[in-house]
């Protein structure tokens, strides 16, 4: 029997991804995801925690090489239309956040017009920087953040490994503090170039309650009046408030107080969203999360069942049960 969450952090580990994997392709640190991903598989992980929808992505920014050039393309090509028939197999269960290729803007454009327009994706799956190191703000995204806000299509931005790695990173897994703080940085340098005055509308989703971001909040804002390092844009610390309201922040790996209360300081409960990060996050890890969501009191329960079901179906109506 289905629950009723809305999974907006969901990684899907199919056919296209296998392959990938099985070519070479490896997570910084080390890291492996040892859960065999099938549609069983995750539907039985969804009945076992009360969600109704996931809404899946596959979060790694891709390029193609010199030996495979059109690697990115194929791939995401590959990945959307396995998202859109699982859409139709299983109606209501399954969304998803469409892959566009990370290592050229007019495919990446191209790409996405064809899982929006053709296949009925949900969304876009964009990452924090790409394998370039082009974060928000830099002329790599511009047409990209354009078509998402003349679409008003939420896109879910999910952080990778920043550039400087290597030299700050411990060889540890960057999912412990260097996730947090790429989502920080590429909505900062966002904020700073005036992507969100020149698109007031986008619907970004930041995974993990934004990283460190709302933490840091008051503090982004401050500086635009602190003279000690240039913004791009003219703008204030209300500018900054305003962006911080607006933007959307799910609960992947973020559940516990250490996280939501930040969150509640910039935003509205309206606009958390559920998430569980799994299979990449391990179903136990999932259970304690979720636990924290529901047992901290720091939301009443009205609040977690919108955080949970209802504010997602506000960006993705048509999960909404006749």
């Amino acid at each position: 029997m289905t629950g009723h969450r809305i999974d907006v952090h969901a990684h899907y580990l199919g056919p296209a991804v296998a392959e990938m994997f099985a070519s070479g392709f490896s997570l910084a640190g080390g890291y492996k995801i040892s859960v065999e991903w099938t549609p069983e598989a995750a539907l039985a992980f969804m009945d076992r925690h009360g969600i109704q929808t996931q809404i899946l992505s596959a979060p790694w920014s891709f390029a193609g090489t010199e030996e495979r050039p059109e690697m990115a393309k194929d791939f995401c090509r590959k990945a959307n239309e396995e998202f859109a028939a699982l859409a139709e197999e299983y109606p209501g269960r399954f969304g998803a956040f469409a892959a566009i290729p990370a290592d050229d803007t007019d495919s990446a454009l191209a790409e996405l017009r064809h899982a929006l327009d053709v296949l009925r994706l949900d969304g876009v799956l964009i990452s924090t920087n790409t394998v370039n190191g082009e974060y928000l703000g830099s002329p790599y995204f511009e047409p990209i953040l354009a078509e998402l806000h003349e679409r008003q299509v939420p896109a879910l931005v999910h952080p990778r490994n920043p550039p400087c790695l290597e030299a700050v990173g411990f060889g540890r897994s960057p999912s412990v503090v260097e996730f947090p703080f790429d989502t920080a940085r590429t909505v900062t340098n966002a904020i700073y170039t005036g992507v969100f005055q020149r698109y007031p509308g986008l619907k970004l989703i930041l995974a993990h309650c934004g990283g460190v971001l709302p933490t840091l909040g008051w503090r982004i804002a401050e500086h635009t009046e602190m003279g000690m390092g240039p913004t791009d844009a003219d703008i204030g610390p209300a500018h900054v408030t305003g962006v911080l309201r607006g933007l959307y922040y799910e609960t992947a790996l973020a559940g516990a107080p250490h996280s939501v209360r930040p969150t509640l300081e910039v935003t509205d409960p309206d606009h958390i969203l559920f998430g569980t990060d799994w299979p990449a996050a391990p179903e136990a890890t999932v259970t304690h999360n979720n636990a924290n969501l529901t047992g901290s009191g720091v939301l009443t329960a009205k609040q977690i069942a919108a955080v949970e079901h209802d504010n997602a179906l506000a960006l993705f109506p048509r999960f909404r049960k006749n």
